[in-house]
């Protein structure tokens, strides 16, 4: 597929195709062309960007996702969102799994996957099987992604019997309670447990080479402090100690952390994150009496949707409160304060596998309001790193696919049987932005504080965040409100200036994610939302869902050392203006 596409063609399609919807094939037939859009009555807003005033380095870490169902992985659309993924980012891409230890035949279903890595003998002995967890790591090999290693679940020769549970089912299926098997038990033997992290680990240098398992992070567990994990902090800290114990024992100098504890918003989880700190700070670790080795922190943030008056209303505070807190926290920790923090989940909401026949309110996910969304919380999220000081690498989407589910289900992924959703290009917008962050300022800004405490209750956040690189700029722009519905389209005008001296001509490439642009989900709709789409309905389907040209490329006057751009932003949308020179 092509990355990136004029809407001229696609556009007329879907544009036609709508208004024959209501009956205005007639009015097409005889040439007349639609009225303009009537002038907006929303406020203007000015946006000014300063190329001048760098405010720090422009970081990938929108090159992160992950997702439950490991098995999808070497699945017909697990492979090609792979490679898309790779391609939407001129650095390496991550990609983090559950269930990567788990035992079982290796079929994926909702929640839940599994590699059967480890089985022990009539002797207790462990038998070690690669077959299905080197099928995951070669496909991610094969589409030039990186694994980022999560140690995790408890094989089921391994798990422990807890008191009154031994006949607790290994596996419970979706819908119900996924966590509440012994598959989140702790091991009946901490010292196999970490020999099994050492073996794995020896494989995977074996088979992909040290010095690129050595770009890799190693993440112990998931969500220790909730259900997730059968047992106690205390135990959680044995076996993180176990476990890096054990990938250290294979390779020496590897990236080890976690805890990949929940939201840090919250008081149990806060003083989870905490003590884990307080205990690789100053504790001797329960595998070989040595310090104990983080090399990164990882927590989830999480936001809160809801519905309300029949429409969904996000939560943005809750997922910013939660990387404020945790930045606060880490930043306490002289030792830790510039070792990469890694949000193993940043999402508007818990559940990815939740669709929205499960929860209305997720069908936000097919739509333009998650770009929106994740392009505040982005800037968000760098601004607050900035403000503690800390060291933010990675903003990982808990999104991917969900292999035979219908079109447009509302699950939390990036595409839907092949077909791209709108979130996907605002990663790709993200992708296009390079070398250091720039000053924006916004009339139509809402504060920093005030996204962190209450979202964006009132107006919309008309706002910016811009890059500046050799010969280059880039100026990403959203309308966003945490409340879905109509709104008029804002008059909007961003006025870049600090173009250098001698520079007379810029190009600039508009690129735009709205209701008819970088959006698939609109054409399936206008379609008659097929479920057993034509080859041609497929096809321009998987055409929509490219990132999309507003305007045709053209060339800008510089005057004073700045260009001037007008274009009405429409509520939820999202725009990325390229600047070349």
């Amino acid at each position: 597929m092509n990355l990136f596409s004029s809407g001229c063609g696609r556009g007329l399609r879907a544009a036609l195709a709508a208004l024959q919807a209501f009956g205005a094939a007639a009015l097409l037939a005889q040439g007349v062309v639609p009225a303009a859009a009537p002038p907006s009555n929303a406020t203007p807003v000015s946006i000014q960007v300063d190329l001048g005033k760098q405010l720090g380095a422009y970081k990938q870490i929108y090159g992160w996702f992950g997702y439950d169902e490991a098995n999808f992985t070497t699945m017909r659309h697990g492979t090609e969102l792979l490679k898309e993924l790779h391609d939407l980012s001129p650095v390496p891409v991550h990609i983090r799994a559950h269930h990567l230890l788990t035992s079982g035949d290796g079929v994926a279903e909702l929640k839940f996957s599994s590699t059967n890595v480890y089985t022990e003998d009539a002797n207790g002995k462990p038998v070690y099987y690669f077959k299905l967890l080197d099928g995951i790591f070669d496909a991610y090999k094969a589409a030039g992604v990186r694994p980022m290693v999560e140690l995790g679940f408890m094989p089921k020769d391994l798990a422990a019997d807890l008191p009154g549970q031994q006949d607790l089912p290994y596996q419970v299926h979706y819908p119900g309670r996924t966590t509440s098997g012994k598959s989140n038990n702790p091991p009946k033997d901490y010292a196999k447990w970490g020999e099994l992290v050492r073996v794995v680990t020896a494989h995977l240098v074996a088979r992909y080479g040290k010095e690129e398992v050595l770009q890799w992070y190693f993440e112990v567990w998931n969500e220790p402090d909730i259900d997730y994990w059968h047992s106690t902090p205390e135990n959680y800290w044995k076996l993180y100690d176990y476990a890096v114990a054990g990938v250290r024992a294979a390779l020496p100098g590897a990236r080890v952390g976690g805890p990949a504890s929940t939201s840090p918003g919250r008081d149990k989880a806060h003083a989870f994150l905490d003590a884990f700190l307080k205990h690789v700070n100053s504790d001797k670790s329960a595998a070989d009496g040595k310090p104990i080795p983080i090399d990164f922190i990882s927590f989830h943030a999480k936001g809160q949707p809801t519905i309300k008056d029949g429409k969904v209303t996000m939560g943005i505070n809750r997922e910013l409160t939660d990387a404020d807190k945790g930045f606060e926290l880490i930043a306490t920790y002289p030792k830790f304060k510039n070792l990469p923090i890694i949000i193993s989940e940043a999402d508007p909401e818990g559940c990815a596998a939740c669709s929205s026949k499960v929860n209305p309110a997720n069908n936000y996910r097919n739509g333009t309001m998650y770009p929106s969304y994740t392009a505040v919380a982005y800037k968000a999220l760098f601004d607050l790193q900035d403000r503690h000081k800390v060291n933010l690498i990675s903003m990982l989407s808990w999104s991917f696919e969900f292999e035979d589910k219908d079109f447009f289900e509302g699950f939390r992924s990036l595409a839907t049987n092949g077909v791209d959703k709108p979130v996907l290009n605002v990663f790709r917008m993200f992708g296009l932005m390079s070398g250091e962050r720039v000053a924006t300022t916004s009339t139509g800004q809402v504060p920093l504080d005030t996204l962190v405490s209450t979202g964006v209750q009132s107006a919309p956040d008309i706002d910016a965040m811009a890059t500046k690189a050799d010969r280059e700029a880039a100026v990403l722009v959203w309308n966003y409100h945490d409340a879905d519905g109509p709104a008029e389209a804002a008059p909007t005008t961003i006025t870049v200036g600090g173009i250098p001296a001698g520079v007379h001509r810029v190009l600039l490439e508009h690129y735009r994610i709205d209701e008819t642009h970088s959006n698939a989900y609109t054409v399936w709709k206008v379609m008659g939302s097929p479920q057993k789409p034509t080859t041609q309905q497929y096809a321009d389907l998987q055409a929509a869902g490219q990132l999309e040209l507003l305007t045709a490329p053209e060339w800008l006057e510089v005057a004073n050392g700045q260009v001037r751009i007008t274009t009405d932003m429409p509520r939820q949308a999202t725009s990325l203006l390229r600047l070349k020179w």
